[in-house]
This record gives C-alpha cells, sequence and structure tokens, in this order.
C-alpha cells in the first residue's frame, strides 16, 4: 500500500471518529445533566491511571432571579485507555451545594454523594503536541436542608464538551482549551421540583491547566476554569 493511501485511510479514520464522538456526545445530551476536564494526559491502550481530585466551583451564575450557585467536590478517579486514542474517565466521591438567589435567603446543602462520567478523543499527537476532545459530566446530591419550616432538597448537574491542546516540556505540560458547558439546579420545596439552567449567556468558558510529573508514575494536575464558571481543581494522579 503506497504512503498517499495510507495517509487518506489515516484522514477518513479521524474524519469518522469525530462522526462518532459527536453523535455519541448528542445522545448523551439527551438523557443526562461543567467539570474538570483532565487535561490531555491519556492512559495508553488497557492501562489505567488512578487518583483524587478536589473540585471547587466558586460562582456559576443561574437564570433569572437564581443568583448564583456554589459547589466544591471530591472524588477518587479512574480513567482506562480502551483505545490509544479513546479513554473512559469515571469519578466517585462527595459533593455540597451553596445557592444565593438574589430575593431570599442562602440554601446551604450539607456534603453527601456525588460522581461523574465522560471520555476522551485524542485526535492529535504529533511530536511534543497533542490535541483532546472531551465530554465530561458531574452531578451532586446533597443532603436535604431547612429554611424554617421549609424543606429544601437539590442536585447539581455540570455538564460540559471540551477541546484542549497542549505541549509537553519534559518536566511539566501545560494546556489551554474552551468548552460549552451548563449546569443544572434541581430544587425541590415543599413537594414542588424546578429545574432552573445556567445563565446560558456565559456558556462558553477558557480552560487552562498543567500536569506536574512529581515521580516517576506520579503526576499532579491543575486546572483553572473562567468565563463561564470561576472554578478550579487540583489533582494527584497515580499511572499504572
Amino acid at each position: 500500500m503506497s504512503v498517499g493511501i495510507k495517509k487518506v485511510y489515516s484522514l477518513l479514520f479521524i474524519v469518522y471518529s469525530f462522526i462518532f464522538v459527536l453523535l455519541t456526545v448528542h445522545c448523551t445530551l439527551l438523557i443526562s445533566e461543567a467539570a474538570p476536564c483532565y487535561g490531555t494526559t491519556m492512559p495508553e491502550k488497557h492501562k489505567f491511571f488512578t487518583g483524587y481530585e478536589a473540585h471547587t466551583i466558586f460562582n456559576r451564575y443561574l437564570k433569572n432571579e437564581m443568583g448564583e450557585i456554589r459547589s466544591t467536590q471530591h472524588f477518587l478517579l479512574v480513567s482506562y485507555g480502551l483505545l490509544d486514542w479513546l479513554s473512559i474517565d469515571l469519578k466517585a466521591g462527595v459533593g455540597n451545594i451553596k445557592q444565593q438567589p438574589r430575593t431570599s435567603d442562602k440554601v446551604d446543602y450539607r456534603t453527601n454523594f456525588a460522581g461523574g462520567y465522560g471520555f476522551r478523543v485524542k485526535f492529535y499527537d504529533r511530536k511534543k503536541a497533542k490535541a483532546v476532545f472531551g465530554f465530561q459530566h458531574i452531578s451532586a446530591h446533597p443532603r436535604s436542608t431547612h429554611l424554617g419550616d421549609d424543606k429544601h432538597q437539590a442536585i447539581f448537574d455540570d455538564w460540559q464538551v471540551s477541546l484542549l491542546a497542549s505541549y509537553d516540556f519534559s518536566k511539566f505540560t501545560p494546556y489551554l482549551g474552551t468548552r460549552w458547558s451548563r449546569v443544572d439546579y434541581i430544587h425541590w420545596n415543599a413537594g414542588n421540583r424546578n429545574r432552573v439552567m445556567s445563565d446560558m449567556t456565559k456558556d462558553i468558558g477558557l480552560i487552562f491547566g498543567i500536569d506536574l510529573p512529581i515521580r516517576e508514575k506520579v503526576r499532579i494536575n491543575l486546572e483553572g476554569q473562567v468565563l463561564d464558571s470561576e472554578a478550579f481543581s487540583f489533582s494527584v494522579i497515580y499511572d499504572f
């Protein structure tokens, strides 16, 4: 097979992979309800990494008069390489919600179960440069709380699609990217359910982060998020 034909097949493979990912994301968004992007470092085929992640959303604006929402989450991470260019990312842990309406008292939901899932597709990897497309979702289910005699329950749904690019400087790997994200605040009060979306005029965000190797198989990931939300995550990851 000539080099030209191999290049054509490689290009077609990338195009079909993108179509597959976009269709998968579309179907996933229809059935689920943003989150750290993990960066561009992915496990090799049939290998995985695990670690600890702390993620804090300092501020995310909601629609109408619902004001702002905040959340802090702690997770155990597991990422598995299905293929050299495709990883599945899972997490489980705990999280809380603090919601501040513009015209009423703050509602503080105490920490309880939280979890998340996602996948990443590496579509460019040449020399020291990489580009990764990803989908991530987090859902926090904190404990109910009371304001006076009123019982409040809530779910925090945070999901996104992202595009990141990085360059490996050996001692560290910085990355930069963008995402489209949405947060849903699902709230029950006196048995009435209400879903409030985040302010969709602020749904495009900027992602910046860095991977810092500290030992042969151990690294630290730091990531910040601005424009759509104000958030920061810290992870310690061990590569198997």
